[in-house]
């Protein structure tokens, strides 16, 4: 068997791919003009090897990358609903066209010191932002990118943690991949409102309701919603009732274990 189809046939393994016993390039260029059983003369076994070796660099060097992979910091009421546990870093996500949703994912990377960005999101109220926990002194907003909103989301994504777009005119299959490596490169989270080809996962906000309203007097205070996560890796999607905004949290689970968890607390 080849060099070249052993590589081939090792690549797809789990795990670390294990090293190929191949002989030290200095013992096979001995004589250099010999033949080998395959017919190859030293140099071209050299040639071979070094071919392997850089392959088998390259596959290292991918699977530390995948393997060093760290999560943004999360909200605790949205963390675990997602297929990492959080928010990976490098990694793109889709989302219902929901500012308060955006709003919610972005509140734990940026308690935590991340700059955050937001670009084509005019209607983006830095108010309700405030109030759900972003910290505007770490906010950019780019309101109006125009048809050059693929351009603006890579340039910010080189100084900024995590970045969300909303998608102007359609792009192409080779500028979202390169979007992809520079971000994978770069360690940044992007968050796309709408359908996105390359998506760890599509985060939803349905069963919006409202609360604080008296008979025709007071103040919208309080919202339950549905989040709901369906990854790319399959398995079924997960569900939650979140309260978003939350009169005195921001945002805050509804589910029976974060009532579990707040009985315990007490005592």
């Amino acid at each position: 068997m080849s060099v070249q189809v052993a590589i081939f046939e090792r690549m797809f393994d789990h795990g670390e791919m294990p090293a190929l016993a191949l002989s030290p390039v200095v013992d096979l260029a001995v004589d250099a003009g010999a033949r080998d059983g395959q017919g190859r003369t030293g140099a071209e076994r050299i040639e071979a090897i070094e071919t392997v070796q850089a392959l088998q660099a390259r596959i290292d060097a991918l699977q530390r990358t995948r393997l060093d992979s760290r999560l943004m910091p999360t909200h605790e009421a949205l963390a675990d609903l997602l297929p990492d546990g959080g928010l990976r870093e490098g990694a793109t996500y889709a989302l219902s066209p929901s500012s308060a949703l955006v709003m919610a994912l972005l509140a734990g990377p940026s308690q935590a010191g991340s700059w955050c960005g937001v670009v084509g999101m005019p209607e983006f109220g830095v108010e309700a932002a405030e109030a759900m926990g972003i910290d505007l002194d770490r906010l950019v907003l780019v309101p109006h990118p125009g048809d050059a909103w693929l351009t603006v989301t890579a340039a910010i994504a080189d100084a900024l943690g995590i970045v969300v777009v909303r998608p102007g005119r359609a792009a192409s299959d080779g500028a979202i991949s390169k979007l992809a490596g520079r971000l994978r490169e770069r360690g940044s989270t992007l968050l796309v409102l709408g359908p996105w080809p390359q998506a760890e996962a599509m985060i939803s906000l349905t069963e919006s309701h409202w609360s604080g309203l008296g008979d025709g007097h007071g103040y919208l205070s309080e919202r339950e919603v549905t989040i709901t996560v369906s990854s790319k890796r399959g398995g079924r999607p997960r569900s939650r009732r979140v309260m978003m905004p939350d009169a005195e949290l921001g945002i805050r689970r509804l589910d029976r274990d974060a009532a579990v968890t707040a009985l315990r607390r007490v005592g």
